[in-house]
């Protein structure tokens, strides 16, 4: 199974207090799948993860799944880096009717390949959706190598991974050894186009928040042999990409979406809102991307 080219790890929407919003949430999964958003990762590191409580990502899950009505997949991050909650949070996501659910590498913990097998073996084993494993050295501490994969995608309902090691080297071994039918996901959005070239198949993205339209351009621009407008918009994009993540994510995308209109409220501490400053060069930069485009 897949979930399209191109996919959006969705930020969450707070209010004005700092509490999940079903409006703004509405709204958002309105924007993005209007910008060419073909499935939503909720809750995952974009989603501000870590400062969400069980009960509400339980919520979040259940009302993406309402406002998106069908239209796209919905993928419900429900990994960490406790087997017991994970498999626990999983089984509940799964009755709450997600369409799949993705599972980060256990952080902190710093597992050996074994314990990242089992731990990914056990969680997919206690339900029936399809799994996508999440491998994000930074972050975690910890990379799933490609021969874990690869005998992970042995297990009938992992499907997938969402790569961000910015290991082609790796990306290209998993490719090669997987089955067919297991999908590479890339997961940086500056990777795209040079994980597409080596038989990758889409991206789990955060600059589509704003620049969705253009991915997914950018996506089929190389899929139907437009090598050069591929790599002319992969250049486009770049500052923007970077942008987003000159301070700590989801900050920038948070505040330049509510500076289009699409209101998302601000991040959850220990993550703090943008300066006046690192706000204003964020909407230059994307000012100048709007002018030369």
């Amino acid at each position: 199974m897949v979930f399209g080219r191109l996919l959006t790890a969705m930020v969450t929407p707070f209010d004005d207090h700092g509490a999940l919003d079903a409006n703004r949430i509405k709204k958002l999964v309105d924007h993005l799948i209007d910008h060419g958003t073909e499935g939503l990762v909720v809750a995952g590191t974009t989603g501000e993860s870590p400062t969400l409580s069980h009960e509400e990502k339980l919520t979040l899950f259940a009302e993406v799944i309402e406002a998106s009505a069908g239209r796209v997949p919905v993928i419900a991050g429900t990994g960490s880096n406790n087997t017991k909650t994970t498999i626990e949070l999983t089984k509940e996501a799964e009755k709450i009717g997600v369409d799949g659910v993705m599972l980060v590498a256990p952080y902190y913990n710093k597992p050996n390949q074994e314990g990242l097998y089992q731990h990914f073996k056990a969680v997919s084993e206690s339900v029936h959706l399809p799994v996508m494993i999440y491998n994000i050295p930074s972050r975690s501490n910890v990379n799933v190598t490609a021969d874990t994969i690869v005998k992970l995608s042995e297990i009938d309902n992992i499907v997938c991974v969402k790569e961000a090691s910015g290991n082609l080297d790796q990306v290209a071994e998993i490719i090669e050894w997987t089955p067919d039918d297991f999908v590479v996901y890339c997961g940086d959005d500056g990777m795209t186009l040079p994980i597409l070239a080596i038989g990758g198949y889409g991206v789990i993205s955060v600059a589509s928040h704003v620049v969705g339209r253009e991915m997914a351009q950018m996506i089929e621009a190389y899929l139907t042999g437009n090598i050069k407008q591929a790599a002319d918009l992969h250049r486009q994009l770049l500052p923007i990409m970077r942008q987003l993540f000159a301070q700590p994510s989801p900050a920038p995308t948070k505040a330049l979406l509510n500076k289009i209109g699409v209101e998302v409220g601000d991040v959850r501490l220990p993550l703090v809102p943008l300066t006046a400053g690192e706000k204003s060069e964020l909407e230059r930069v994307f000012s100048r991307y709007q002018e030369n485009s």
